[in-house]
């Protein structure tokens, strides 16, 4: 095997084991480690939780003393200062490694480039741009939170073959299949919030949570400009069990947020009238508080708000094979585009057949 395809394999790897702390490390980046000597593995390791040691950290604890002389590969620049834990450069360092292979760069300020020049000041020679692009799109949401300040906006929704997300008397239990909701509640359970429109709080009274629970408590978020949640909905109900935001608009009833903030709801009132303005402030707010991913369930004027405003970075789409036809409640609304070069695409689009529905996901292509 060839030294590029023998880097490419092991940080492939590195990128397997990466995944395996989705949900659990966020606000940190999923980051996996795998240490060969003489072209055999003799550790690896991932970041298993936010707070715990890194991947790198645990690699070598794996390999130990046969980790001198050998090379470390890594999809993220290993850190090089002390946060939750010590920096992995000087571990890497330390144990005697010859050669570092990297993805790609941390462009966090903490680091952005200190790792590799305290691994190359102290001898070890340094690779990037292995398996790079994969190792971007693996980590997506945490450089879009770095660049913009907002968590990366995931959009989901169930509908028919004709584009509908409910009839035209607003009934959608249930679009999608069983198989189809289990992927839903664990998308729930991944991301750090949840959100829906007021219209979708009232006509179907979910509760919002991931169910079996996740590896994350997402915050329910309803974007309620006049607060008319209903105190004896499921959301108010358990919001002593999890945590649910209610944003509001400038012109909210003042009595109407004491009440809900009474039952234990989180009330945002935001100043901004136009509804774009309002979510990129909302997005912001949510950046600010450690977010990394959200996801906006609709309904179908939420989601064409969070659309017309270029805000979608990834859409997950559920298409059953029904028709409702008429008058029924289409998947986007707002006022949409007015020419065919105006039109959202799909990036690396998925495909899947789930149960009777067909499956399909993939991150928006910005315009």
């Amino acid at each position: 095997m060839s030294s590029a395809t023998q880097d490419e394999s092991c940080m492939l790897r590195a990128l397997h084991l990466a995944r395996q702390g989705e949900g659990h490390v966020e606000p940190n980046p999923m980051v996996g480690c795998v240490i060969t000597r003489d072209g055999v593995t003799v550790g690896e390791g991932f970041h298993s939780a936010y707070g715990k040691d890194h991947a790198e950290v645990e690699a070598l604890r794996v390999a130990g003393e046969t980790a001198a002389g050998g090379c470390l590969y890594v999809n993220l620049e290993p850190c090089c200062h002390h946060g939750k834990t010590p920096p992995c450069s000087q571990a890497i360092i330390a144990a005697g490694l010859g050669r570092v292979v990297v993805a790609h760069e941390d462009p966090s300020e903490q680091v952005a480039g200190g790792g590799f020049e305290e691994l190359r000041a102290a001898g070890i020679e340094v690779v990037t741009g292995v398996a790079e692009e994969a190792a971007r799109k693996l980590n997506a949401p945490y450089f879009h939170r770095l660049r913009t300040g907002r968590p990366w906006v995931i959009a989901k929704w169930a509908m028919t073959l004709d584009g509908k997300i409910a009839t035209a008397e607003g009934e959608s239990r249930w679009i999608s299949c069983e198989r189809s909701r289990e992927i839903v509640h664990r998308l729930r359970g991944r991301v750090d919030a949840v959100a829906i429109g007021s219209g979708t709080a009232r006509a179907d009274d979910p509760l919002l949570t991931a169910r079996p629970a996740g590896p994350r408590l997402a915050t329910r978020i309803v974007l309620d400009s006049q607060a008319r949640l209903s105190l004896t909905s499921q959301l108010v109900k358990t919001a002593g069990e999890v945590p649910i935001l209610v944003v509001t608009g400038p012109s909210a009833d003042r009595e109407a947020m004491e009440n809900l903030a009474a039952k234990g709801c989180d009330i945002l009132q935001l100043g901004e009238n136009a509804s774009a303005a309002r979510i990129r402030t909302l997005l912001t707010e949510l950046g600010t508080r450690g977010m990394t991913n959200l996801l906006v369930e609709g309904g179908s004027e939420l989601l064409g708000s969070f659309l017309s405003a270029g805000l979608i970075d990834e859409v997950h789409i559920f298409l059953a094979p029904i028709l409702f036809g008429g008058r029924g409640i289409s998947a986007i609304g707002g006022d949409g585009i007015a020419k065919m070069a105006d039109s959202w695409k799909l990036a690396d689009l998925q495909m899947e057949k789930i149960g009777c529905d067909l499956y399909l996901h993939g991150p928006l292509l910005r315009r």
